[in-house]
């Protein structure tokens, strides 16, 4: 037994070695070619590409009016990965009639459509469209951009995968594999069908054989190419198209004028006027155009075109196109302004470091004495505000500036500035010296209801007849002409000290809306017009103020007289907004008032001791001893409502208006209300907060109205708060009997709570709800230290609103229906991004994108009219007819000529290239070429003409020569099935390209 055992464990350890050394090759194991294969399977399964395809013919020109579409999907070899796409012309599914099922063997449609000639040379598609006539076809190629498939070996081996992919599947659409470098745009292919192959070659060289520079030469190539055993062979179907471009021809015909870039900055503004944008290209948007010269249908035989002779001329061709090349980025004006406006928002510096800040600190004193004088205008005090001189301190302050910069050295000289300041105030010129003028109306130029008028809202800029729309167009004017950055600082600081003078002297600030800041527009729109408020109000309490000779009673007992009770006419309604809006005229109502307007409630209290205080309930008791107190702040009465104690009339209080507010001051407000939390406390803060306004009204209706109760102050202030019902009384008579709603009623209501702590002081004598003078200075502050770029954020809505309106006006001129299409673009994509603050640089870029293009496509569509002398033609269906072509140009890749070299729009074409070959043949014959006007009208036929001017040098060589060889054969024996054969050149100077597609039996061979 020990014996056996150590036998069986000397076996076991002779067997560890081979054990080790034992594989198994699984031969059933797939490879990575056979995975690449089975990739490219299952994509074409999944999109259905497997089987008979079916479709109808082909119309005239579906390649390009019609709709393509591509999938993509990616595949890999091992580790190199390819893009697999399939392009196709959306078509409408035919219907699978019992006729067509019958067909057996039919050619895929890829075959049928190598004869098609409905659209040879398409001007808009895939190369491998414009080069085999494909409706649908797929290409594999490397995914990424810097790889190429090189080798033959490796080219060969993609060719077999697709070969057998297409076998494997059934697969009838052509399946194409990119090789060499992408730029080359080299492909080769096949398709299958039943019993047929067709096999798509490719060769591409930079310089021509001299060979097959015609079509002689390439009828050759062809023909052995095909290798038909037939004798005679069947005559070659031949298309030939001709390209000839014409260059020389926009010094001559560019219809605009640049702008006198010199006179602008020199000072003359006369050259643009301030207020209106430029607009148009300051070159010509149309560099080139390609007339293409085509021959449809030609036989081999009919024509004769070799190294000797040349059967095409162009005249004779039966179908020209034209296409015009745009001009890369042509430099427009208006383009230009919002490119160069835009790049202020990017700008750092603030006013006072573009204009020389360190000047001021050289005098210490002068600084404390502003920084004080700015201190008093904060604080309250007896002086009157306009007695602060702080013009004449900022006007040193800037005399200190010109001191040390020198007058010469400033941004903007004296002619351009007084030009600007002018456009901005034209009140300035006829100013009056009590201060009042004439207020420009804000609907001067276009009716509020009008579109155009109206883009302000949707902008967020502001209305076209506004101070800051002018002020936009004016900065960026001055930005683009005169001085850049620095002109837009200066012009700035003198607008600022404008504003601050205009505060001081009460002088209303022209341009802009009455009322309160419209928050529909900019910022900065919002704080002139809450300037404007503040001048307003000072002004109105300043004329308060003058003693009057007259003898004038108050206004309050002006209303106890009959004749303000005749003035009610008893129309006034109950609603609370009609009724305040009477109270929208009470400023004027007091201004005629000899007594003083205080600012805080010190000069009451000494009317505590006529027991007021006994006023503020709604008792009968308080009633009958606040009735004694003299009524004033009445504006007039209400004409139906009366006391409920008295029963004297109601009378409708001068009220404080409401304190105006911007945006961002509506924002500041309601984060301080939302800080004060959701306690009982901060619920209770935020409601005192929020009835100041309501407070002051109290008081004004108890000083109107004495011996009121809060039920009278409801019924006038808010009636849907005071039910009234009928019910009998002891006497059995219906009677109205009203109460407060149940919302009055609730325990430490916000209502009877300010009621109990509302004093009988009319407006004129309550603490202001607007304090003008802080809100001024504030605004002030606010303008003086903004930024240029900070200004160029707050106006260029403003400047985009007038570049719109600019486009629009200039394309109701031109009539184009793609420029219309852009503005409703523009117009719904500004509106999304200019409305919030602080929108994303990449979305303003676009929009002025949009507007650079759109300019763009006016000055083409204007190049191109004086180009061919439409407004010059005589006969009016010629002129309509030149009109369609142009604007066919500017909408279509390509526009056919109709009546070739012979219609009106071919003759002037030809003209056009017979001026440029005499330009480029001798520019001594320039003085006397004669004028395109009069080879317009010139007689004749194309024949005297070629006879006259000579054929050849009416054009320039063809830059592209193109032709499409077809023909139907049996190969590759005399007994297989005839099958269509295609041959695609196209020639030009550097590069030289043949595209076949070679069809063969597969079954009889």
């Amino acid at each position: 037994m020990r014996a056996t055992a150590q036998w069986l464990h000397k076996m076991a350890a002779d067997s560890e070695p081979e054990s080790e050394v034992f594989e198994i090759t699984d031969f059933t194991t797939a490879s990575e070619w056979e995975r690449f294969i089975s990739k490219v399977e299952e994509v074409l399964n999944d999109w259905k590409l497997i089987g008979v395809s079916s479709g109808k013919p082909l119309e005239k020109g579906v390649y390009t009016t019609g709709i393509w579409e591509e999938k993509s999907d990616e595949i890999s070899f091992a580790d190199f990965r390819f893009s697999i796409t399939h392009h196709y012309l959306v078509q409408e599914a035919s219907d699978k009639d019992g006729k067509e099922e019958l067909v057996e063997d039919a050619l895929p449609l890829s075959m049928q459509d190598l004869l098609c000639m409905n659209n040879d040379f398409p001007p808009r598609a895939h190369c491998l469209v414009r080069w085999y006539g494909l409706r649908e076809f797929v290409v594999i190629a490397p995914a990424a951009n810097n790889d190429a498939v090189l080798s033959e070996s490796k080219c060969n081996l993609l060719l077999s995968s697709v070969s057998i992919a297409l076998g494997n599947t059934g697969c009838q659409v052509p399946l194409f594999v990119q090789i060499h470098h992408k730029w080359r745009r080299m492909y080769v292919g096949e398709c299958q069908g039943p019993g047929v192959r067709t096999d798509f070659e490719m060769v591409h060289l930079r310089k021509v054989p001299n060979q097959y520079t015609h079509l002689s030469g390439l009828l050759d190539i062809f023909k052995s190419k095909i290798g038909c055993p037939l004798t005679p062979l069947p005559p070659v179907s031949i298309a030939i198209r001709l390209t000839y471009v014409l260059q020389d021809w926009q010094q001559y015909f560019w219809p605009q004028q640049p702008p006198d870039i010199d006179a602008l900055i020199g000072g003359e503004v006369g050259g643009l006027e301030f207020g209106k944008l430029p607009f148009g290209a300051c070159e010509d948007p149309i560099s080139e155009l390609h007339l293409a010269a085509t021959w449809p249908h030609l036989t081999e035989g009919i024509i004769v075109d070799n190294d000797v002779y040349s059967d095409l001329d162009p005249i004779q061709a039966p179908q020209w196109s034209v296409r015009v090349r745009k001009a890369d980025n042509p430099q427009c004006l208006l383009g230009d302004f919002l490119t160069e406006f835009f790049k202020l928002c990017r700008r750092k510096e603030s006013t006072d470091e573009i204009l020389g800040r360190s000047t001021f600190e050289e005098d210490g004193k002068e600084v404390a004495d502003i920084t004080h004088a700015l201190s008093k205008l904060t604080e309250p005090a007896p002086v009157p505000i306009h007695k602060l001189s702080v013009t004449n301190m900022v006007h040193s302050a800037k005399k200190k500036i010109r001191k040390h910069r020198g007058v010469d050295d400033s941004p903007l000289n004296n002619e351009v500035l007084n030009t600007i300041m002018l456009f901005l105030f034209p009140d300035a010129a006829d100013k009056l010296t009590d201060g009042s003028e004439a207020r420009p109306s804000t609907s001067r130029n276009n009716p509020p209801e009008s579109e155009e008028y109206n883009l302000y809202s949707q902008f967020k800029s502001a209305p076209s007849d506004s101070l800051t729309y002018k002020l936009a167009l004016c900065l960026c004017m001055i930005n683009f002409y005169h001085g850049g950055v620095k002109g837009v600082a200066h012009l700035w600081q003198e607008f600022v000290v404008e504003m601050r003078r205009r505060w001081e002297k009460n002088y209303l600030i022209p341009g802009l809306a009455n009322g309160s800041p419209d928050l529909r527009c900019c910022l900065l729109h919002q704080k002139l017009q809450m300037l404007n408020c503040c001048i307003e109000r000072k002004k109105a309490r300043d004329e308060g103020k003058k003693p009057y000779t007259s003898d004038r009673s108050p206004s309050g007992s002006s209303c106890d007289t009959g004749k303000a009770v005749d003035c009610s006419g008893g129309d006034y309604q109950k609603e609370t907004e009609k009724e305040r809006g009477e109270v929208g005229k009470s400023w004027e109502s007091w201004s005629d008032s000899e007594e003083e307007f205080f600012e805080c409630l010190s000069d009451t209290e000494e009317l505590k001791g006529n027991g007021q205080e006994n006023g503020k309930k709604g008792t009968k008791e308080g009633s009958k001893e606040s009735a004694n107190l003299k009524p004033e702040g009445r504006l007039h009465p209400h004409g139906k409502l009366t006391l409920l104690h008295p029963g004297e009339p109601l009378y409708i209080p001068v009220t404080q208006e409401p304190a105006p507010m911007t945006e961002d001051l509506l924002e500041e407000q309601s984060e301080v209300l939302a800080k004060l939390g959701t306690s009982a406390e901060g619920a209770h803060l935020r409601a005192r907060m929020q009835s100041a306004c309501l407070l002051s009204d109290m008081e004004s209706f108890k000083a109107a109205n004495p011996g009121c109760c809060l039920e009278d102050f409801v019924r006038w202030y808010s009636p849907r708060d005071y039910i009234e019902e009928e019910v009998v009384d002891e006497e059995g008579n219906r009677v109205l009997k009203g109460e407060l709603s149940a919302r009055m009623k609730i325990p430490s209501n916000m209502w009877v709570e300010a009621w109990e702590t509302a004093k009988p002081v009319p407006a004129r004598r309550q603490r202001r709800l607007f304090d003008d003078t802080r809100e001024a200075e504030k605004v002030l502050h606010y303008l003086a230290v903004q930024k240029p770029a900070d200004l160029a954020r707050h106006l260029l809505p403003c400047v985009i609103h007038a570049a719109v309106l600019k486009v629009k006006e200039e394309e109701t001129l031109e009539d184009i229906a793609s420029v219309k299409k852009i503005i409703k673009q523009i117009i719904s994509h500004s509106s999304k991004v200019l409305r919030f603050p602080n929108p994303e640089d990449k979305k303003l870029e676009e929009i002025i994108a949009q507007i650079m293009s759109a300019e763009a496509i006016i000055a083409r569509a204007r190049s191109l009219t004086a180009k061919f002398g439409i407004e010059k033609c005589d006969q009016e269906e010629e002129k309509e007819d030149l009109e369609r072509f142009v604007n066919c140009l500017l909408e279509q890749p390509e526009v056919s000529v109709i009546g070739a070299g012979r219609g009106p729009a071919g003759s002037i074409i030809h003209k056009l290239f017979v001026n440029a070959q005499r330009m480029t043949e001798s520019s001594d014959e320039v003085a006397t070429m004669t004028s395109l006007d009069e080879e317009l009208k010139r007689s004749g036929s194309s024949d005297e003409r070629r006879l006259n001017l000579g054929a050849v040098a009416d054009f320039p060589p063809p830059a592209g020569r193109e032709l499409i060889l077809r023909i139907t054969v049996p190969r590759p024996a005399p007994y297989s099935k005839p099958l269509p054969q295609r041959m695609y050149s196209v020639i030009t100077k550097e590069d030289f390209r043949l595209a076949g597609a070679f069809s063969a039996d597969t079954t009889f061979f």
